[in-house]
């Protein structure tokens, strides 16, 4: 008889100096979503993240130094892969994911897909600052130009894997900054089925933002230029 868990599923949780809000980030999965497990990669945090993660009874994966949200997130998918999951849930831990939107996101992958992205801007009632929103515009025309898709929300990382690309994410992910859209990017060019679907999500509730909106801007115009100008690596197919 089931106990209601589901053994095939994480949620990897990428954390860097999120004391403040992954308190609640992790009472809400664990509320909302008791049937799945969870692991948070520690990135190197200078605060009491790891002792915070502890306390919840939660397994922590503890980076020596800060390798960037990339570095995090391999660190997160090997752990699926070598512990025996088959399906992974990239969750932020500044309490900008809802628990109760990922089975969204589990549904895609149901329904056949490889990678499901949540996407903040399809389910309406989120915005952005100006300079930002051009930015993003323009990164949904170069992706759209390299994968031949469209995507609202090309840099959310609301997202679920699952299958082979789980696999390829836990040797593979890149660690470059704005990885999310080079992921996305390569996932479509190399075959696998890429799924957009409309997730609500909050505004970040505590910490530091990774960057600064000129800084950010200045970001997403680089990764545009080089997406375009040059091919990039494609992740292996794995299939």
């Amino acid at each position: 008889m089931s106990d209601g868990t589901d053994a095939s599923t994480i949620v990897v949780i990428p954390a860097f100096n999120e004391e403040e809000t992954l308190p609640d980030v992790l009472k809400q999965l664990a509320t909302v979503r008791p049937d799945l497990a969870i692991v948070v990669v520690d990135d190197g945090s200078v605060d009491r993240t790891a002792a915070v993660v502890r306390a919840e009874g939660v397994p922590c994966v503890p980076l020596p130094f800060n390798l960037g949200i990339g570095g995090a997130l391999r660190a997160g998918y090997r752990f699926a892969a070598d512990n025996g999951y088959k399906r992974a849930v990239q969750f932020d831990a500044d309490g900008q994911h809802r628990a109760d939107q990922i089975h969204v996101l589990l549904e895609a992958l149901d329904n056949g897909a490889d990678m499901a992205v949540g996407s903040r801007f399809a389910a309406g009632g989120y915005s952005v600052g100006k300079g930002r929103g051009a930015a993003m515009r323009l990164l949904r025309v170069g992706v759209r130009r390299l994968t031949g898709q469209q995507f609202s929300d090309t840099s959310s990382g609301f997202r679920a894997v699952q299958g082979p690309l789980l696999g390829v994410f836990a040797t593979d992910y890149p660690v470059e900054y704005m990885d999310s859209v080079e992921t996305l990017v390569s996932a479509c060019r190399a075959g696998y089925r890429v799924t957009e679907v409309p997730t609500l999500m909050e505004e970040r509730a505590g910490g530091v933002p990774s960057q600064r909106p000129f800084r950010l801007a200045y970001h997403y115009a680089r990764l545009l230029v080089a997406l375009l100008g040059s091919p990039r690596r494609a992740i292996p197919t794995n299939r």
